[in-house]
């Protein structure tokens, strides 16, 4: 049997190759690289491919009642209505752990940057402003208390790294699992801690899990980082706890809405934000492309997957709740 698969965003050449090279799939894209895909209807798809962008929720599934597996080139979830796959048995397949590495070196590169406070250090001295120097404030971060929420694969791979730096670690989570690290209370880690990382999936629990009253909790001085999901900030609140010195700074791979149409938080002058590119790397982004198309093929053919990649109805939402970003 031939499987008409539609991809809705570019992938990595070396999935795309496998796709084209696979005599079972008839591939088909939402995109020009494949303009064929214009003149075969959704009704008559089997498989659909996205990234981060492309939407697969209850209209675009309820438009392919052939739709067997749905695909995404990443971790999270958020952008397939998970719900609604599961409703009309639908796999959903994706590439867990792919990117915990990445993640983990980005978020310490952005608390060394903040706390150290060398975007600005570099950018005066592009400007050839060499005497900032006497006006710089950072510090080192070993001996600092790292609090780290949501203790999955990103955060251990977090601790482990901050270890090696020095850090002193503490997490909290909703199981309290993780023998090798010291688990506190939310409140107590917000309390104590010099230095935050949101490690988090988004969920109705977690949506706007940091607002004006755990800003409150914060120590003078503290840190906030964010390589997670935007919307487990509520940035109005954060932007509040900046320009009153609750918070010291704030650095973040996600924003609630991207890109910004409002800019408030991006351009203040305590916040460091990159534009969702943490995973963007040239060996993650193969790896998760690849990762993900090698199991919704060897599902066509019936072969063994790699374990985890696969949801299914009894084990769908608990793997999705354990997605840290």
């Amino acid at each position: 049997m031939k499987f008409n698969v539609l991809l809705l965003e570019t992938v990595h050449e070396t999935a795309m190759r496998a796709l084209l090279g696979n005599e079972n799939v008839n591939l088909y894209t939402s995109f020009d690289q494949i303009p064929k895909s214009q003149h075969l209807p959704l009704s008559n798809m089997h498989v659909i491919i996205t990234r981060g962008k492309g939407q697969v929720k209850k209209d675009l599934i309820e438009q392919c009642p052939h739709l067997k597996i749905i695909g995404r080139c990443g971790v999270g979830l958020d952008n397939i209505d998970v719900d609604m796959a599961t409703k009309y048995k639908i796999k959903v397949v994706n590439a867990p752990n792919s990117n915990a590495d990445t993640i983990a070196e980005h978020t310490l590169s952005l608390i060394l940057m903040l706390q150290r406070n060398m975007y600005q250090a570099i950018t005066e001295t592009k400007t050839n402003n060499w005497n900032w120097r006497n006006e710089y404030q950072g510090d080192e971060i070993k001996g600092k208390k790292l609090g780290i929420v949501g203790l999955g694969n990103i955060g251990t791979k977090v601790a482990r790294l901050a270890l090696a730096f020095g850090l002193e670690v503490s997490y909290w989570d909703h199981k309290q699992n993780y023998q090798d690290f010291n688990f506190i209370a939310l409140n107590t880690l917000l309390k104590e801690s010099n230095i935050i990382s949101i490690h988090l999936p988004l969920t109705k629990e977690t949506t706007d899990l940091f607002n004006e009253e755990k800003f409150k909790l914060l120590r003078p001085g503290a840190l906030l980082i964010n390589t997670a999901r935007g919307q487990i900030v509520n940035e109005n609140a954060l932007i509040n706890a900046l320009d009153h010195d609750q918070l010291r700074g704030y650095a973040a791979d996600v924003l609630a809405i991207e890109p910004p149409y409002n800019t408030n938080l991006t351009s203040h002058p305590k916040t460091l934000i990159t534009a969702h590119l943490g995973s963007l790397t040239a060996t993650t982004y193969e790896k998760i492309c690849f990762e993900t198309i090698k199991n919704i093929t060897a599902l066509l053919n019936g072969e063994a997957t790699t374990a985890g990649c696969v949801f299914n109805l009894k084990n769908i939402a608990s793997n999705v709740s354990n997605q840290k970003t």
